[in-house]
């Protein structure tokens, strides 16, 4: 059996791109730009999947690799931040649009903020958000779709099915 194991571990090795000090750099250059400890093996897993991938695309690989994984990685802490600020930001515009009214205008546009916050409770947080960003924000398709890095046709597709389940929850509530 320990044969088979060594084996397969030069097998393994064989095609590995990163050798166990390029994966020592990729650590650290991921560590010192601040991505958390649990998400290290993915980074560096991401390194080792760009490297496979600009080999199976035909272009040569790079002269130097150590560099070139170290350069990907600082590009991967980078992204990590930023998908980490974009959903912050998400989070305190959904706070700050689920705060009530200081000044309610009326009697019937309080009702009516009230039953539609309600009803933005009910979403899915997918759905939620893409409402929130196209009538709060006042974000397009577009904007929205690069906001949450999803395609356009997701977005349409959930305002609509949204925007029906909305319509339905006031239709109940007999606010509209």
């Amino acid at each position: 059996m320990p044969v088979l194991r060594r084996k397969a571990r030069r097998v393994q090795e064989a095609d590995d791109p990163l050798d166990a000090s390029q994966e020592r750099r990729v650590r650290a250059v991921l560590a010192l730009g601040g991505v958390p400890q649990a998400d290290l093996l993915d980074g560096v897993q991401q390194v080792r999947l760009r490297l496979l991938e600009r080999t199976a695309s035909g272009r040569e690989a790079p002269r130097d690799v150590s560099a070139w994984a170290a350069v990907v990685a600082s590009n991967l802490a980078m992204d990590w931040h930023r998908a980490k600020r974009r959903q912050e930001r998400l989070g305190e515009r959904l706070t700050a649009l689920r705060q009530p009214a200081a000044h309610p205008s009326g009697e019937d546009t309080s009702l009516l903020s009230l039953a539609v916050a309600r009803g933005l409770d009910e979403l899915p947080d997918p759905q939620r958000q893409v409402i929130v960003l196209r009538f709060y924000a006042d974000l397009p398709v577009r904007g929205i779709a690069e906001e949450l890095g999803i395609p356009e046709g997701t977005v349409k597709s959930r305002l609509h099915t949204a925007v029906r389940a909305l319509r339905a929850r006031l239709h109940e509530d007999e606010v509209v």
